[in-house]
């Protein structure tokens, strides 16, 4: 058993060496190494755009860095850094209440970076936009056309679970707002949230919001929801799994290419606008001296070559004139926002996504415990 023990030990402290996160220096103490912890589909996004600025800063200063990034669920991200887990320079991540988590204090302890960390970089530290599409198998056999038909009996719906990952949490957001947007068209639909006169028209609105978003999930449910997005797409692109995904735009647009055309994409005509944030992990930053490089690396992803690579990346970049030169890759689509729909993150996770939620309520009436 001893010998055991210790051969469990070594591999524990052998492993803990290649954990996620930064820490190289240079001999003089200068940081060359910085580390981004961000979500599931922005892996080919950020491999390129990391190899972009290597090249931007040693241009820019002489000095050679790199850039790591990891990921996986928006979530589980959210806590590894949170909890110590990762260490990050900069997180990336899905949503902005991810970012909220690391923020708060917790048992004595301060948040990781300010409460104000939105207002530090342009459009609410988001450098791009995407949005929430429907993808199906070539010939679109089961007939799918928009939010609607994944209700119908026997469609199977692949979609991650938005437990542990932001972009399914992006997914059920859009369909209950589909659903909140069709019953009060009469009063112009969102918009008609914030009238208060509403409040009754609204409530009952809810109640059939509810409904329809517990149907599509419980077609979710009955082909088992992973728990990061690009499991999910794996599931639906490599291991022939549902008949109808619930993806990030930018997922679909490149799961369609490598796939040569055993895809197609439904881009529904009202949908949500998904922001994914940014932002500098100031505990981290300041402890190991990488404000200045992480600070640039956040900054660049604004500038056009920064969003050029976005593009590329097919999520929708901020920049106008990036956005005209790419504009035939992104259909037009009705907006609506979680500010709009659901009155911003913080009340969205606390109402849905928490536990005891309307979500957990909707599972536990999907198994019938």
């Amino acid at each position: 058993m001893k010998k055991r023990y210790r051969f469990v030990l070594l591999l524990f402290l052998c492993a803990a060496l290649f954990l996620p996160g930064c820490g190289k220096k240079s001999g003089g103490g200068k940081v060359t190494e910085i580390c981004n912890v961000s979500y599931d589909p922005t892996r080919e996004l950020y491999a390129e755009y990391g190899r972009v600025f290597e090249k931007h800063w040693f241009e820019m200063t002489g000095e050679k860095i790199t850039v790591e990034d990891t990921h996986a669920g928006s979530g589980a991200q959210s806590r590894a850094v949170r909890d110590g887990g990762k260490e990050a320079d900069v997180v990336t991540l899905a949503l902005a209440f991810d970012i909220d988590d690391i923020a708060v204090e917790r048992d004595g302890r301060p948040g990781l970076l300010s409460p104000d960390w939105q207002k530090q970089f342009p459009n609410n530290s988001c450098p791009y936009i995407s949005t929430i599409v429907i993808m199906v198998r070539k010939g679109n056999p089961k007939n799918i056309h928009n939010w609607d038909d994944l209700a119908k009996d026997g469609v199977q719906v692949v979609t991650p679970n938005p437990k542990t990952s932001g972009g399914a949490r992006w997914n059920y957001l859009a369909i209950w707002g589909y659903a909140l947007d069709k019953e009060l068209a009469d009063l112009g639909g969102i918009d008609a949230i914030a009238v208060p006169e509403n409040a009754e028209r609204v409530a009952e609105a809810e109640k059939t919001a509810y409904e329809f978003t517990k149907k599509i999930f419980a077609n979710a449910v009955a082909q088992g929801m992973p728990t990061g997005a690009r499991d999910a797409t794996d599931d639906f692109v490599k291991r022939g799994h549902g008949d109808a995904f619930l993806a990030w735009e930018n997922e679909a647009i490149l799961s369609q290419q490598m796939a040569e055309g055993e895809f197609e994409i439904i881009v529904p005509e009202v949908s949500i606008k998904c922001e994914p944030p940014v932002a500098i992990v100031d505990a981290v930053v300041d402890r190991r001296g990488s404000r200045e490089i992480a600070t640039a690396y956040l900054n660049y992803l604004y500038e056009p070559e920064g969003q050029e690579v976005i593009a590329r990346n097919h999520y929708r970049p901020i920049d106008p004139d990036v956005m005209a030169k790419n504009r035939d890759q992104f259909p037009e689509v009705r907006f609506f926002s979680v500010d709009d729909a659901f009155g911003g993150w913080l009340a969205a996770q606390r109402k849905h996504f928490n536990s005891d939620g309307l979500f957990d309520q909707m599972l536990t009436e999907i198994s019938g415990n």
